[in-house]
């Protein structure tokens, strides 16, 4: 059997996984209606956190083919923040079908992920997507992706691209924009005819030369390895060489191997050169290991990994609702569950070093680590979060921190706040351009600038604007940055929050909580525009007396409260707090829960 490995990249929500569900379901791989993006996170947000195997059988063996080819296809996240998802698996396919959107066009993760295909030299083919939208621009799509190509230094080979076009989510494609709008046929004899055969029959014989570009966990057979076989064969129960980038070797023994059909693994006993592989046995095996069966085999180059920027503290819950919801509470606990996502995560970092069980963990954004704390607490988790920080290094005996490409397209009565804030904290404008009533801006500005800037930016854009970014590279510090201040309404006392106090406060600031809300002295119930501390009483009910007074007895009126999501209240958190995470709750509380621990510790 012939096979063709691909990925497919794209920026996010440009429909990369709506393709693929597409490729799946023509080949009949999979059940109507079943979809790659299978985590309950995903289902939830609608992007792509993980990245995935799959394959498809073309043309298919069921219609009578005698001649069957396997494509290997890996979708990958769109995401920034997910960006060493998509790093490692590049190094494995021998083609990429490149997702551009036919109204927004190349985005900022396009730019990314195109990089580090060109750098790898392989030849994209360019899928211009959702061509049916009534905005698009096929021609000018086309032309901008050819320019972004020119920017990144492609070779005339690479320039020389194929393209076709789609509507992923229908499952239809052509060549040509004058041709008939049919099934996925048109992509699937495009693979066939660019990709460069991945299988031949002459390496089958060579020794073993393999190397894992992805790490899987399964609760029986422990830590797995996915990778793709470049010479020679693998066999279930061999014997083989694991050697790592510094030339160390060790032994290991192949217990289970699986390749991939649709959206399951099957187990198999033998795979051949060009296949992508999983396989177990082999607990310490990592990205980038070569596999061999001769020690004498070169060692395959190392798939390099960019570092992370942001990192946070994460600790036991120790607030006084601590235990009261959780099943996971120790410090132990929470060590193991890291010590787990290290396995798979590899943009993570973290260091267990801390004292009083306080674990630094390193990752490459807010949604980044946002994700691996939502995934904590469905499982049960309770646990303490420090705000966020920037990750400050020295290069070349200089202050340097992480700079992002960050694109914003608001309405154009929006552009002249945006412009102000993103000035304030240190972004420097280097694309402007306005159409159809909408600014595009593209601004260099350092990370520090952006954290906690989104929850902002929605209100100043009212919801309508687009904001994306791009790590760029480390950078000179870059000073002081602005950050609208708001300042936290913090509660005095521990009870059960009253509407009457309720009501009064919502003319002070925006609440968090509602009427019955359980509370405690410290926690962070709200937030005002003045910058500065506020102590309040969410307990305190209405002085009753024997007097009756008309009109002063109405129902007292409370608003519905801030609807407070994980990113949201990371955005939304101070120097001096922390945020309570449990299975049910999020808590902004201060770090000292009294007002005399506050003080003392400010002086």
């Amino acid at each position: 059997m012939d096979i063709r490995n691909i990925a497919i990249i794209a920026h996010v929500d440009h429909g990369k996984t709506a393709l693929t569900d597409a490729l799946l379901s023509q080949t009949n791989m999979v059940a109507e209606g079943v979809s790659m993006d299978s985590n309950d996170i995903e289902k939830e947000r609608g992007i792509t956190i993980y990245s995935k195997n799959t394959s498809v059988l073309y043309p298919n063996p069921a219609d009578g083919h005698s001649k069957t080819t396997k494509i290997n296809i890996l979708d990958t996240p769109g995401h920034a923040d997910f960006g060493s998802e998509v790093e490692r698996v590049l190094r494995s396919v021998d083609s990429v079908l490149l997702v551009v959107d036919a109204v927004e066009g190349p985005m900022p993760q396009t730019k990314f992920v195109l990089k580090k295909s060109l750098e790898l030299d392989l030849k994209p083919i360019l899928v211009i997507n959702k061509i049916d939208k009534p905005a698009s621009d096929v021609k000018k799509v086309k032309e901008d992706v050819y320019e972004l190509f020119l920017d990144l230094e492609a070779s005339d080979e690479q320039l020389n691209f194929e393209t076709i076009y789609t509507i992923g989510r229908d499952g239809l494609a052509k060549l040509k924009m004058e041709d008939e709008l049919k099934d996925l046929t048109p992509l699937l004899d495009l693979i066939l005819e660019k990709v460069p055969l991945a299988s031949n029959e002459s390496l089958n014989d060579s020794p073993l030369k393999a190397q894992v570009f992805n790490l899987a966990y399964d609760n029986f057979l422990g830590r797995m390895g996915v990778c793709r076989i470049y010479e020679g064969s693998l066999k279930d129960g061999q014997q083989i060489f694991v050697k790592n980038a510094e030339g160390k070797i060790f032994n290991g023994k192949i217990t289970k191997l699986f390749t991939f059909e649709g959206l399951t693994r099957k187990e198999t006993k033998e795979a051949v050169a060009g296949d992508i592989v999983m396989i177990a046995g082999i607990p310490d095996i990592f990205i980038s290991h070569t596999l061999v069966d001769n020690e004498e085999t070169e060692t395959l180059s190392e798939i390099t990994i960019d570092e992370p920027t942001i990192s946070l503290f994460m600790f036991v819950n120790n607030s006084p609702f601590a235990g009261k919801v959780g099943k996971l509470l120790t410090s132990r606990q929470i060590k193991e569950r890291l010590e787990k996502e290290l396995e798979v995560n590899v943009g993570l970092k973290v260091d267990f070093s801390g004292i009083d069980g306080r674990y630094k963990v390193y990752g490459r954004g807010e949604l980044h680590l946002a994700v691996l704390i939502e995934n904590m607490r469905r499982e049960g988790f309770e646990l303490t979060v420090s705000q966020p920080e920037v990750i400050i290094k020295e290069v070349n005996g200089k202050k340097a921190e992480p700079f992002e490409e960050t694109t914003i397209t608001v309405p154009d009565d929006c552009s002249g706040t945006v412009m102000k804030k993103i000035g304030e904290r240190k972004g420097i404008l280097s694309d402007m351009q306005s159409k159809n009533g909408e600014t595009k801006m593209v601004f260099e500005i350092p990370t520090r600038g952006l954290l906690g800037y989104r929850n902002e930016f929605i209100v100043d854009t009212k919801g309508e604007g687009v904001l994306t970014s791009l790590f760029l590279e480390f950078r000179d510090y870059a000073g002081d940055v602005v950050k609208t201040k708001l300042g936290s309404m913090t509660s005095m006392a521990g009870g059960k929050a009253l509407g009457f106090a309720l009501a009064n406060l919502q003319e002070r600031g925006v609440l968090y909580i509602e009427t019955n809300t359980e509370v405690y002295e410290g926690m962070v119930i709200g937030n005002v525009a003045s910058g500065e501390e506020m102590i309040v009483n969410p307990t305190k009910g209405k002085q009753l007396t024997n007097m009756r007074a008309s009109g002063s007895d109405d129902a007292t009126k409370v608003s519905p409260p801030l609807d407070i999501s994980l990113e949201k209240a990371i955005g939304l958190m101070k120097e001096d707090e922390y945020l309570e995470v449990t299975p049910t709750d999020i808590r902004l509380r201060k770090k000292y829960l009294t007002e005399t621990e506050r003080k003392k510790d400010k002086r």
